[in-house]
């Protein structure tokens, strides 16, 4: 492809810039996405109309589509869908949703819970928000916790977890861009660096027993808890997956259980035989070296034939109730599949504009300003090019190595170099309309994407400047302690200024009634 007279400039922002701004005054996803990638094809080939179709068809949606890691994601994902239809149709969901409600007591037991359970599942972020909002929607469904609070709680345990968690799909990305033999030793290191990450449970905790949500999140918890509207926003999708999740009666908490465990095991050794542990690899160079995207789909495909045959030895269900999930856990998959797709190709569209060239050469002209800022500017920049790009793996790609270009003439700040582009890339993962993992936390909690994003955006920020001034703090010191220290009272001074606000909304204590337990 012939490069573009916009190539490496400003412009290359606008695609992601028009398409983020859009879904959050419109409030639908699909054409704020397609008309994004429209405009990045529009930027690319001028007024040529046959080059304007060809490259949002040919060098987006088609080329997304037919990518190898984009292909294994999506038949993961489709399989996750499956495996979760099976769960709820033999009852496994809802027997453990009542056994977890007899012995769940308060409002704020059941979010914690769900954090726990969260960090529990750190083994891929995919993963975590399906099942995570699969398990936890009944017990928070009867504390009245809205569906956009779930979906934070659940999209702030996924990546920030999955971030500082050695044996992960993400640390094996961060592993695949560092230099030879330095991947998970590097990621390892960066753990006491990964501000953002820390800070992120730090902040879910802190809200869950302060008891108080703030900015577009107040709106819909007083909705939920005042008026038993769990959703604020109405949408059809969520509402279609919430009738199918209802379940049998005669499922038990074990129906549960065992296809959860037999989904985590078959995932991780799917992920550690791609990278060559049953040819002789240690383990954790193994999981540095996997294939996540071959792994999981592989592991999820030995899951479900495994778990099928549980359910119909058992006789939960027949074999032929089985064969109707396949279709129903397709289609439950469809709307996140479809944003996936658009998200995948305005990336496509940011890509042939430069967007990473444009930023590798803001990053390269502020390596001579003082020492000091440089990890948190690294944080920032990165912050920045994930939220807009929707993407941190990609983010990883594009500054892990320029930072540690930047640590060869400046060795005693590598490692909070490196962690401040990790921490930033999990920032934009974390909150960005178009992010894959944003997407799936709206799809596990079956909430509206955009009220997820909307509820969940004034929280990120909030952790992302306490961070960039933590970095500032690690670029003047030679341990993660003192900024950490720092980092973690400013949060929480914070969060009680925000509390002490006209705004802010506090919990009352009628919403702590655990019916179910009380009966």
């Amino acid at each position: 492809m012939d490069t573009p007279a916009l190539y490496a400039t400003a412009w290359a922002v606008m695609p992601p810039l028009i398409a983020i701004v859009l879904a959050l005054i419109t409030k639908e996803v699909y054409s704020s996405l397609f008309l994004g990638v429209v405009v990045g094809a529009v930027l690319y080939a001028g007024a040529d109309f046959d080059g304007i179709v060809n490259h949002v068809l040919q060098d987006g949606i088609i080329a997304s589509l037919s990518d190898g890691w984009n292909v294994g994601i999506l038949v993961f994902l489709v399989i996750l869908g499956i495996i979760v239809a099976l769960m709820n149709l033999s009852g496994g969901s809802k027997a453990f949703g009542a056994w977890a409600l007899r012995r769940v007591r308060t409002r704020v037991a059941a979010e914690i819970a769900t954090v726990l359970l969260g960090i529990v599942i750190f083994v891929d972020d995919y993963f975590n928000c399906l099942t995570v909002g699969s398990v936890m929607k009944p017990v928070t469904d009867e504390f009245k916790v809205s569906r956009a609070k779930l979906a934070y709680i659940i999209d702030a345990t996924a990546a920030p977890v999955c971030i500082i968690a050695p044996v992960s799909s993400w640390a094996a990305a961060v592993s695949s861009f560092a230099g030879e033999g330095e991947g998970i030793s590097l990621f390892i290191r960066c753990i006491p660096y990964n501000f953002y990450a820390l800070f992120t449970l730090v902040m879910m905790f802190a809200l869950i027993f302060m008891k108080f949500d703030y900015a577009n999140m107040t709106q819909y918890e007083r909705n939920a808890i005042e008026n038993g509207d769990l959703f604020t926003v109405e949408d059809a999708n969520a509402a279609a997956a919430d009738a199918a999740d209802a379940g049998s009666d005669k499922g038990t908490v074990l129906d549960l259980i065992f296809p959860v465990v037999v989904l985590v095991v078959s995932c991780v050794l799917g992920m550690v035989y791609t990278g060559g542990f049953f040819d002789g690899a240690g383990f954790v160079t193994a999981f540095s070296d996997s294939d996540a995207s071959v792994g999981l789909s592989m592991g999820a495909l030995v899951a479900l034939v495994i778990i099928i045959a549980y359910y119909t030895i058992r006789r939960t269900i027949s074999f032929s109730e089985c064969m109707s999930c396949i279709p129903e856990g397709m289609q439950a998959m469809v709307p996140p599949i479809l944003v996936l797709t658009l998200a995948w190709s305005l990336k496509a569209m940011t890509d042939s504009l430069g967007l990473a060239d444009y930023v590798s050469g803001l990053v390269e002209g502020m390596s001579g300003a003082a020492v000091g800022v440089i990890p948190a500017a690294l944080f920032l920049i990165a912050c920045v090019l994930a939220f807009a790009s929707g993407t941190s793996w990609g983010t990883f790609g594009i500054l892990i190595p320029l930072g540690l270009a930047i640590t060869t003439s400046h060795p005693e700040l590598s490692t909070p170099i490196i962690a401040a582009c990790m921490a930033g890339a999990v920032y934009g993962d974390h909150c960005s309309p178009i992010s894959d993992t944003t997407i799936m936390a709206s799809a596990g909690a079956n909430c509206n994407h955009v009220s997820h994003v909307s509820t969940q955006l004034p929280y990120a920020t909030t952790v992302a400047v306490v961070s960039a001034v933590s970095y500032v703090i690690a670029g003047y010191t030679s341990s993660p302690i003192i900024p950490l220290i720092v980092g973690v009272v400013l949060l929480l001074g914070v969060l009680f200024f925000l509390r002490s606000r006209e705004g802010s909304y506090r919990v009352p204590e009628t919403a702590n009634i655990n019916r179910a337990a009380v009966e």
